[in-house]
């Protein structure tokens, strides 16, 4: 069994050598891995077969559910997906449904992807910035106000609730890291908001809201958040619009028929977004691309 296991070991790093794309180098290598070892453990329950079924009765099998771009995404894949969205602060609880997490997982694959065809090290970040996101991520959890969560140990316990493990979670937190700095650089930079923009918003949009007028805050007071709001709106337009033809000239395959029909149900609902990934909740008090039900 373990020279079998030295042999699918070398035989994914091969595999892995051999791709473009270093997420979808993982999830082949790591299949390669489980297909070898997988023959190594049928070998091995020939020597103990009792031993052995009882254990395979304990282990369920993983399944591929999509691929993107014949980069795989596992049932396993969407599991951690929605224990960890419990981190992220949400405004609709319906981006916690399966369908809903599965088409983030998608978006996030797309988004990659591309990242690392314009730069191969674009998903790096550096250990600091992620340890300080999560520094202030672990202050602000609403479930955290009751557990020693700034602590290592009580951070490591509160995560076991959920299933997870502070390494799990800073590698997921790092790559949405990576995600979000992408966003913010492609299609943040560039955008100006002037101060008619904010006027006019003021005028049309928020003081209308007001059933007095007077109750209004004063625009030099909330300029800054109207302008924050304005800026999120044409952010979410022009991801959107690259997140779509991100979609059309690639290859996302559903491949559960339960989590496609629920795909197919979103894409006809009213107000739908047809597939795009919204990456915020447009002039509402989200914080930012990534938040809530988004990459």
């Amino acid at each position: 069994m373990q020279i079998a296991a030295n042999i699918s070991k070398s035989h994914a790093a091969r595999v892995a050598r051999g791709c473009g794309i270093a997420s979808i180098c993982l999830a082949i290598a790591l299949t390669v891995d489980h297909f070898a070892i997988a023959q190594a453990d049928i070998a091995a329950s020939a020597q103990a077969p009792d031993a052995k079924a009882a254990a395979t009765k304990t282990q369920p099998l993983d399944s591929v559910i999509a691929v993107v771009n014949n980069q795989v995404i596992l049932a396993s894949d969407l599991e951690l997906e929605m224990r960890i969205f419990r981190l992220i602060p949400i405004g609709d609880r319906d981006d916690a449904m399966p369908a809903k997490a599965l088409e983030r997982l998608t978006t996030r694959a797309l988004i990659e992807q591309q990242i690392l065809l314009e730069d191969p090290n674009g998903l790096e970040v550096a250990p600091k910035e992620v340890e300080d996101s999560l520094a202030e991520l672990r202050q602000s959890l609403p479930d955290c106000k009751h557990r020693d969560c700034i602590s290592n140990a009580g951070w490591a316990a509160y995560l076991a609730t959920l299933d997870l493990t502070p390494e799990r979670v800073t590698d997921y937190w790092s790559r949405r890291m990576a995600v979000l700095r992408f966003i913010e650089l492609r299609f943040r930079s560039g955008i100006r908001i002037t101060p008619e923009d904010i006027q006019t918003y003021y005028h049309d949009t928020l003081i209308p809201k007001y059933a007095k007028p007077q109750d209004a805050p004063p625009l030099e007071k909330i300029s800054p958040r109207i302008q924050e709001i304005l800026l999120q709106q044409r952010v979410n337009a022009l991801l959107n619009d690259w997140l779509k033809s991100l979609q059309d000239q690639g290859q996302v395959e559903i491949l559960d028929p339960a989590l496609k029909a629920a795909s197919k149900a979103e894409e006809t609902a009213p107000g739908s977004s047809n597939g795009a990934t919204q990456p915020s909740q447009s002039g509402s008090d989200s914080s930012g691309p990534g938040e809530g039900g988004r990459p």
